[in-house]
């Protein structure tokens, strides 16, 4: 069996390893302990299962409101009323609201998911005992002491109220199942039915008038509505069919039974509603469950020692939850308590009768079971007792009178028998002044040392208590009244004896013990002679002095088979805390400790003649045991006057004082030894305690190791039920996967098909589409082409009349040139022959003059290297024209290689320089012929020089100009420097020679004319093949782009 401590939680497990009900069908035990003292427990008061009877309500006396799901195992805490809740019911229509009837006679309506308060009804001037709610969910009904509401629980409005007369009260008051009827039960027993929508009565059930009445308290009604169990005051059970409105059935539940508080029917899932089971809770705790049919008693859950206050039953019948005496709250599995392995049936005896009448529709069952009861042994004989010598009065009175500390017992006597009690402020001081207690420090001490003895080790088990630090002052006290005597650790009935001076003086050990060994010594006399056996000797004095003062009474007892042992022992053994309060015991005891031991027989005998007239009516053992050891109605002050009474009237040699001893206060310094008790039993139980004691602790020893083993398989044989279970699932998985993987496999090669076929399509439609840009650009190009062509012709049409125009005018210019050069060979003749005397002698200025036009020669070359400079300087900013500058380059390298074939002539004119010799000798002889050759030929290498400086020129006009543009800006300025030069030489030949150049210059002027246009049309040719590679560059770029783009 689990036990689950909530606590402050909210929320949590019921159990953390999954429960295995028990033989007695104990599935968990929830408890509360409160938050400041975990030794005391929160009563919890109310339960009601919902409809899937999976999770139930529950209530505890701070007002604390609990989902339990028993399924889920988990608990959660919805709602804090701060009042105690008297019924609770779930809203059968919104499943997550449920009702709460609390102390303050008020109804609230909570919703269990938002922990809000849905509504508040109010109306009844009583607490309500029950609530109904109707199958619809539409309207419940609450019922008080005094009246009955009808609420809407939609608009959670009063709809009706049921008033009845003062006299006559209201029990019970609830809806039929599968049905419109409201059936209200009354106090009279009296039972009606009524139309839930128009609230006219149906029918009345007639009220039994043969056998007692039984004032009904309990109802029940099976799921199908057609069957009524009502229970009360008696042992008897009336079923009632509704259909027919007859009771048809009485059923007697065992003599233990004597009231029932509650009944519930056990529903079955293949009854179709007509429960065949009914739980019965009955005043002992006890909840049994018989079958109405068959009067078989099939379990029963709860004891006398583990009483149950109330229960419900799971709609599903599956389980139990019942709210126990000491206020925990218990959930049983139905399953397990109706199994035969679990319980065995008792031995039942039915019994059937009839009525006078003979009618079969009221048969009556009578269900108990067989166990036999044990007679208790009476001594047939009476007890021989010693009767001692009465000493003298006065004698007497001064030995009681003479107490310490000032204090005169007659006096406390005197005014005993005026008040009736001690104050209440000075009780303790006068009951140890009474008692003359030693106090015994030293020898007390050495007692508690000892330790706990070991027969009050597991005394908390026997007698558990809530107070943990009471349960270990009631152990103390024990344990050194055990180490004092042995016959202490032996008596069973000693807890019961010392409990109420432990409670009493719980401050004091010392005292306490000190007050219960003083009790033990005077007013427990002769208790241990007859060990383990009650003191027949003490019981006989009791039954003596009822028989001389109550012979009736003592007859009726001899008839009922009751002895002494059953009406006086239970109030001897514990010094009466059973059947008095606290406050009539303290009286009691103030008038025990003042007068004789013998009062306490006194008192017993009293209490029995004060009882009188209940006792006659008792005819049963039960209700005997039940009368001696529970609370009575019994006026305190009476029964002492009666014990008074009877210490005076009863004779002497009938009187307990004669064979009991004065009361003898405790030694100082050490406790007189105690030893009138069989030592050899003693000694005996002691060995036979001691030997049980070693034969459970290896009992014990050898079962935790059993169960250790049982556990260890039971876990290993989990684990490889585990480990199986696993594997299975593992292969299970597995395969699993793999059709899945297969499936995923299909439906991938599948898509891929899927996709090549379109990748297919699309690589088609690409081809067409780049087949038809191809096509497309093509025929841009043959646009662009011939748009080019015709801008092209345009261009050399234009050219062409700009070339006629410029070529009509170069002849003009030509024709003046002609004119010019004629002029100038005329005067060269004229020159030549003027000088030709001096020639030879002034032959190296004419070297001279010609290193000087070699210099005028490189220096412009210098100037022309520095315009290249400054031309590729701009031609490098401009990033648009990259290929212009590749031009430029390769240009460039033909200019090194003619400035490489110049410096090649120079040097072959350095060759020559020998025959320079000859050439003036040639000239001094007249030879005039071969001296114009050369000059020719050095003109016309200085032609060429200034020619191919003009081509580097020309280059950067060619950007801006055409072809025939450039070639007239180059004919102008070659025209120009050409004149220059020609100038500049004429004028330094005239200076070297005096002869005029220009006659002699004729002869050679046909030949440097076709030269230069030999070389004017190679330079023509070769820029139309750069103009052709440009534009076959530039239409090879444009095509890349175009299939670049059309490819993106």
């Amino acid at each position: 069996m689990q036990t689950t401590d909530i606590g402050s939680k909210e929320d949590g497990k019921l159990w953390h390893r999954k429960p295995v009900a028990s033989s007695n069908g104990i599935v968990v035990t929830v408890v509360r302990s409160a938050s400041a003292y975990q030794s005391k427990t929160v009563r919890f008061l109310q339960v009601a299962f919902d409809t899937t009877g999976e999770s139930f309500l529950a209530g505890d006396h701070h007002g604390n409101i609990y989902v339990i799901d028993i399924s889920r195992n988990r608990f959660k805490l919805v709602q804090k009323t701060g009042q105690a809740c008297t019924a609770l019911a779930f809203n059968l229509r919104r499943t997550t609201e449920y009702l709460v009837a609390l102390s303050d006679y008020s109804i609230k309506c909570f919703d269990q998911d938002t922990k809000q308060l849905v509504s508040w009804m109010r109306g009844h001037e009583g607490a309500v005992s029950s609530l109904s709610v109707h199958s619809s969910g539409r309207y419940a009904i609450s019922t008080s002491s005094d009246t009955a509401q009808l609420w809407d629980l939609d608009t959670f409005q009063r709809k009706r109220k049921l008033n009845v007369r003062q006299s006559v009260g209201v029990q019970k008051v609830f809806f039929l199942p599968l049905s419109n009827a409201i059936l209200s039960c009354f106090t009279d027993g009296s039972i009606f039915a009524w139309e839930s929508d128009t609230l006219f009565s149906k029918y009345q059930l007639p009220v039994p008038q043969d056998g007692p009445r039984i004032h009904y308290k309990a109802f029940a009604v099976t799921q199908d509505g057609k069957t009524l169990a009502a229970g009360g005051r008696s042992n008897l059970i009336h079923l009632w069919c509704l259909d027919s409105q007859q009771l048809f059935r009485v059923i007697q539940m065992p003599p233990k039974v004597r009231t029932v508080r509650h009944i519930n029917f056990l529903p079955d899932s293949f009854d179709g509603g007509s429960s065949q089971v009914l739980g019965v809770l009955s005043q002992d705790g006890v909840m049994r469950f018989i079958n109405i049919h068959t009067c078989k008693q099939l379990f029963d859950i709860g004891s006398c020692d583990d009483a149950i206050t109330s229960a419900a039953v799971c709609p599903k019948g599956r389980h139990i939850a019942a709210v126990m005496d000491n206020g925990s709250l218990r959930v049983y599995n139905v399953q397990s308590l109706t199994q035969e392995t679990n319980k065995p049936p008792q031995p039942l005896v039915k019994v059937v009768t009839t009525n006078k009448r003979g009618d079969s529709s009221c048969l009556k069952m009578k269900v108990h079971t067989g166990a036999v009861q044990r007679p208790a042994k009476t001594s047939g004989r009476r007890i021989q007792t010693k009767r001692l010598r009465t000493p003298a009065v006065s004698a007497l009175e001064d030995k009681e009178n003479d107490m310490p500390d000032a204090l005169n017992k007659k006096r406390l006597r005197t005014l005993l028998r005026t008040f009736g009690e001690y104050p209440e402020k000075y009780r303790m001081f006068i009951w140890r002044s009474l008692l003359q207690l030693p106090e015994n420090h030293a020898a007390f001490s050495s007692l508690t040392d000892k330790g706990v003895h070991s027969a009050y080790l597991c005394l908390h088990e026997r007698y558990p208590i809530k107070s943990h630090r009471l349960q270990r002052g009631l152990q103390r006290v024990l344990s050194a009244l055990a180490h004092w005597s042995s016959i202490f650790g032996e008596a069973e009935y000693l807890p019961l004896v010392a409990f109420p001076f432990v409670k009493l003086f719980q401050n004091n050990p010392l005292i306490c013990f000190e007050v219960v060994a003083t009790v033990i010594v005077n007013w427990c006399q002769h208790w241990f002679e007859y060990f383990p056996n009650p003191p027949l000797n003490i019981l006989s004095m009791a039954e003596n002095v009822l028989a001389h003062h109550d012979k009736e009474l003592l007859q009726h007892f001899v008839d009922c088979g009751v002895t002494s042992q059953l009406y006086a022992w239970p109030l001897l053994e514990t010094l009466f805390t059973e059947v008095l309060t606290r406050e009539e015991w303290l009286k009691l005891f103030d008038n025990i400790f003042t007068n004789h031991p013998s009062f306490l027989l006194m008192a017993v005998v009293a209490y029995v003649t004060c009882c009188r007239a209940p006792l006659l009516l008792c005819t049963h053992r039960q209700d005997f045991e039940y009368f001696f050891h529970h609370r009575n109605t019994l006026d305190i002050s009476a029964m002492l006057k009666e014990a008074y009474r009877l210490m005076e009237t009863t004779p002497a040699d009938l009187h307990p004082s004669s064979m009991l001893s004065d009361f003898e206060p405790l030694t100082r310094d050490q406790y007189p030894i105690f030893n009138k008790y069989p030592t050899f039993i003693v000694e005996y139980q002691s060995q036979e305690r001691e030997r049980i004691r070693q034969q459970e602790v290896e009992y014990l020893r050898e079962r935790q190791a059993l169960q250790d083993l049982r556990a260890e398989a039971v876990r290993q044989q989990a684990e490889d039920e585990a480990w199986y279970t696993q594997q299975e699932l593992l292969q299970e998985a597995e395969e699993q996967r793999r059709r899945i993987l297969q499936q995923e496999e299909n439906k991938l090669a599948e898509q891929r098909a899927r996709l090549g076929a379109m990748k297919r399509e699309l690589k088609v439609k690409e081809l067409t589409l780049l087949d038809a840009a191809r096509r497309r650009f093509l025929k841009h190009q043959q646009n662009q082409q011939k748009i080019e062509l015709n801008r092209l012709d345009d261009e050399i049409q234009r050219k062409v009349t700009l070339r006629a125009q410029e070529t009509a005018a170069a002849m003009q210019d030509m024709e003046v040139r002609q004119m010019e050069l004629d002029a100038q060979r005329r005067l060269f003749e004229q020159v030549s022959a003027c000088h030709s005397q001096s020639f030879s002698q002034q032959s190296p200025p004419l070297f001279q003059v010609l290193e000087e036009s070699l210099a005028e020669a490189g220096q412009l070359e210098v100037d022309a290297d520095w315009q290249t400079e400054v031309i590729r300087r701009l031609e490098k900013a401009d990033e648009e024209q990259e290929r212009r500058r590749q031009q430029l380059a390769e240009l460039s390298r033909e200019t090194h290689a003619k400035e490489e074939q110049l410096v090649q002539m120079m040097m072959e004119v350095e060759g020559k320089h020998v025959r320079g010799f000859s050439f003036r000798n040639d000239f001094m002889n007249g030879d005039c012929k071969q001296c114009i050759h050369f000059i020719s030929f050095i003109h016309l290498a200085f032609i060429i020089f200034v020619v191919s400086l003009l081509k580097i020129k020309n280059i950067s006009f060619d950007r801006r100009s055409s072809i025939f543009g450039m070639r007239q800006y180059k004919v102008g300025v070659s025209d120009k420097m050409a004149n220059e030069c020609t100038k500049q030489y004429r004028m330094k030949l005239h200076v070297c020679c005096g002869i005029d150049f220009a006659v002699s210059l004729d002869r050679g002027r046909g030949t440097l004319d076709r030269e230069e246009r030999e070389l004017l049309q190679e330079v023509r040719e070769l820029r139309q093949k750069l103009a052709t590679r440009a534009r076959a560059a530039d239409w090879t770029s444009q095509s890349l782009s175009s299939q670049h783009s059309v490819t993106s």
